[in-house]
C-alpha cells in the first residue's frame, strides 16, 4: 500500500512537470521562431491590399482620420466622417452638410501644408492626380495614400465596395447598396404610377446662364437611367456628358418640349427671373402647365454618390407624387 502510495505522488509529479514543460514549449516555441512570430501578430495592424491606379498598395483597414476629397459621399454612407470636406473657397458640397457642416474645409487641389495640418492616418485620392498641388510621393510620406482607379473614380458603386474593403466595412457596403436598390425600385414604381410616360428634364441656373442635363450628366443618371423616366428630344439631342459642360442659349431651351422641368438654383439666381420674364420659355410645355419645379439646393443634383441620388430620388417623388 505504501509502495502504491508513493507510485501515484511521483506520477502526479512527472505529469505537472510534463504540463509545464509543454507551456513553456508552446510560449517560445523551442527554437524561439514562435516567440517572435507571436509577438509580432500581437503588434501586427490590420491591411489590406488593394489594386489601385498606383498598384497594388497595402493600407490600413483601422485609418481614423481620413481625408477623401469631393468622396465624401461614399466616405458617409458606410458611416464614416472624414477629417476635413472639399471645398472650392467657401463652396462645399450643400448636400453633405448636415453631417459635414462642423468640419474644416480643404481646398480641392490638396495643398501639402493642409493635408499635414489634418494629420491624416488614410488619404484617398482621385485617378487624376495632375489636379492636385502635391505629387503621389508627397501624399505618401504624409500617410498612406490610394489613388483610385479611373473606373472607381466614376462609378460610385464600386467606389463604395472599394472603401468598404479598405475600412473593413464590407459588410456595411453591401448593405447599403441593397437598401439602394430596393429605394430605385419602389420609386420607379411610384413615378411610373404617377406621371406615366410623361417627359422630365433638369435645368441648372448659375447667374444668368443655364445648363441642361444631359442623360448621363450627374445626378440625371438616377433620373434616365435608373429610374426609367422618359427622356425629351432635346436632351437626347445632347448625347453623351462631356468633360466641358457648355450652357445652351435661351432660345434653344425654347425648344424644350418636357412635361415636366427641375429647375434647379440658389436663391437669387437671376437666371430664375429670365426665364419667368421670358415669353419663349413661359410657352413651353412645362411652362404653361405649371411644371416647373424649383429645387434652391442644386448640389445633390450636381454630383455622384449614393447619398446624392437619394436626395435626388427624394426631390423628384416629392414634386411628382401627388
Amino acid at each position: 500500500m505504501h509502495t502504491q502510495k508513493k507510485f501515484i505522488i511521483l506520477a502526479g509529479v512527472l505529469f505537472s512537470l510534463m504540463l509545464l514543460l509543454a507551456a513553456c514549449g508552446g510560449e517560445n516555441g523551442g527554437t524561439g521562431d514562435s516567440d517572435s512570430g507571436g509577438s509580432a501578430e500581437g503588434d501586427q495592424k490590420a491591411e489590406v491590399t488593394v489594386d489601385s491606379k498606383m498598384g497594388e498598395v497595402t493600407l490600413p483597414t483601422d485609418a481614423e482620420r481620413i481625408i477623401a476629397p469631393y468622396h465624401e459621399d461614399s466616405l458617409l454612407a458606410l458611416g464614416v466622417k472624414p477629417v476635413a470636406k472639399w471645398a472650392i473657397g467657401n463652396s462645399v458640397q450643400t448636400y453633405l452638410e448636415d453631417q459635414l457642416g462642423d468640419l474644416p474645409k480643404i481646398e480641392w487641389n490638396m495643398p501639402v501644408e493642409q493635408v499635414l495640418k489634418h494629420s491624416p492616418d488614410l488619404i484617398i485620392l482621385e485617378h487624376g492626380l495632375d489636379s492636385y498641388e502635391g505629387s503621389y510621393e508627397d501624399y505618401q510620406q504624409i500617410a498612406p495614400t490610394y489613388v483610385m482607379t479611373e473606373e472607381v473614380t466614376n462609378d460610385w458603386r464600386k467606389q463604395i465596395e472599394v472603401f468598404g474593403k479598405i475600412l473593413g466595412k464590407e459588410d456595411k457596403a453591401d448593405q447599403v447598396l441593397k437598401e439602394y436598390e430596393q429605394k430605385v425600385t419602389d420609386a420607379k414604381q411610384k413615378l411610373n404610377d404617377a406621371i406615366g410616360d410623361e417627359t422630365v428634364a433638369a435645368i441648372w441656373a448659375v447667374g444668368n446662364q443655364f445648363f441642361l442635363f444631359e442623360q448621363n450628366r450627374h445626378s440625371a443618371e438616377v433620373l434616365y437611367n435608373e429610374l426609367g423616366v422618359n427622356t425629351p428630344e432635346l436632351v437626347k439631342s445632347l448625347g453623351e456628358a462631356q468633360t466641358s459642360w457648355n450652357p445652351i442659349s435661351l432660345e434653344k431651351l425654347s425648344e424644350l418640349k418636357a412635361d415636366h422641368v427641375f429647375l434647379l438654383a440658389n436663391k437669387g439666381e437671376q437666371g430664375i427671373e429670365t426665364l419667368k420674364n421670358s415669353s419663349v420659355w413661359q410657352s413651353t410645355p412645362a411652362a404653361k402647365n405649371g411644371n416647373i419645379y424649383v429645387v434652391n439646393d442644386p448640389s445633390n443634383w450636381t454630383n455622384k454618390g449614393l447619398i446624392a441620388s437619394k436626395d435626388t430620388i427624394n426631390d423628384l417623388l416629392e414634386y411628382l407624387v401627388k
